[in-house]
């Protein structure tokens, strides 16, 4: 029996961008009933809202899509990083402050900048809506939602 695909998507405060992906994530894997094969999770690079619910406007956008999200906020551990197989960040800062935390090159090439997955090939950072209005946070969500694609296609899924 092949072992699951570990995921954690990684952001700065696990409340907008990280925990989005998550859900999207997990929503096209039980669409395609492959659940069996995959650990999902998401984490920040910081501990500002560690126990939170992701913003409630991240949850709005995701509901729109029939998808619940109830992940708690937690910060990046070192062992996360050994016990996943990709570690996909929303931006250049996330990126940079994972990196940092590693010089294990087997490590640093499981970090990706999650944007890159998107069908577009647009710029490969997914932005932070936080400081935004309620439009972008669905335009994040339509973006984690095209990256998973993506990503999925990525692994030959």
């Amino acid at each position: 029996m092949k072992e699951k695909t570990k995921v954690l998507f990684i952001c700065l405060g696990n409340i907008c961008r990280s925990p989005a992906a998550e859900g999207a994530l997990k929503n096209l894997v039980h669409q395609k009933k492959l659940t069996h094969s995959f650990e999902i999770d998401s984490c920040g690079t910081s501990g500002y809202h560690d126990g939170d619910l992701p913003d409630p406007r991240t949850r709005k956008a995701a509901e729109k899509r029939g998808i619940h999200l109830t992940h708690k906020s937690r910060k990046l551990t070192t062992n996360d990083l050994n016990y996943f197989d990709y570690l996909l960040v929303m931006d250049e800062n996330n990126f940079k402050d994972v990196m940092s935390l590693t010089r294990d090159t087997k490590i640093q090439e499981k970090i990706f900048l999650f944007g890159q997955f998107r069908s577009d090939k647009g710029e490969p950072i997914v932005p932070d809506p936080y400081y935004k209005t309620e439009p972008a946070f669905d335009k994040v969500q339509d973006l984690v939602e095209d990256c998973s694609r993506g990503f999925l296609n990525f692994l030959g899924v």
